[in-house]
């Protein structure tokens, strides 16, 4: 499933624009695996790299991609230098940024221009970037909408412990839990 791995075609490429966004998006491949959707990962920089972020977009359907997750910070233009040179889906990750806590990274993203639209998920939310591709993937897939539907009832089991347990405890012991 991870790069490298011949056992699957890859479908969902995971692109980001520093090394230092891979803590973030770690958190896609993550999810992606979770959900047993092959990718790949490649640090390509729109500014710094702009050569290989237009061939890498370029050839993306071609390699069989479905979907282009995409991170950058700051001057984050890379999911729409992606967009632009390909027609696939692009799902953009703002990452949080230390001048501008990522605000900056979210309004390159989701200012894009006509015709050229990036999907975009919350600030450092690469989690959702993922389950947005495996939900666009899922489309021609039932196995993997098979996966989802668990996916979403596991959520959902999830806030009814949280619920019973806040009845069981109340307010007070229950917040006292939480900071053992």
């Amino acid at each position: 499933m991870k790069t490298g791995e011949l056992t699957a075609v890859i479908q969902v490429g995971i692109v980001m624009g520093s090394d230092s966004d891979l803590p973030v998006m770690a958190g896609a491949a993550a999810m992606l695996e979770r959900f047993q959707v092959p990718y790949e990962t490649r640090i390509i920089s729109a500014h710094r790299s702009p050569d290989a972020a237009h061939n890498y977009a370029r050839s993306a359907a071609r390699r069989g991609l479905k979907v282009i997750i995409a991170a950058a910070g700051g001057a984050a233009h890379l999911a729409g230098v992606l967009a632009a040179a390909t027609t696939l889906p692009v799902i953009g990750v703002p990452i949080r940024t230390t001048a501008l806590g990522g605000v900056d990274s979210l309004y390159a993203m989701v200012q894009m221009p006509k015709g050229i639209p990036v999907a975009t998920v919350a600030i450092d939310g690469a989690a959702n970037a993922a389950i947005l591709a495996a939900q666009i993937l899922a489309l021609n897939d039932p196995d993997l909408q098979t996966r989802l539907a668990a996916y979403k009832e596991e959520l959902a089991r999830e806030v009814a412990a949280k619920d019973a347990k806040l009845a069981q405890l109340g307010i007070e012991n229950y917040l006292r839990e939480g900071q053992k």
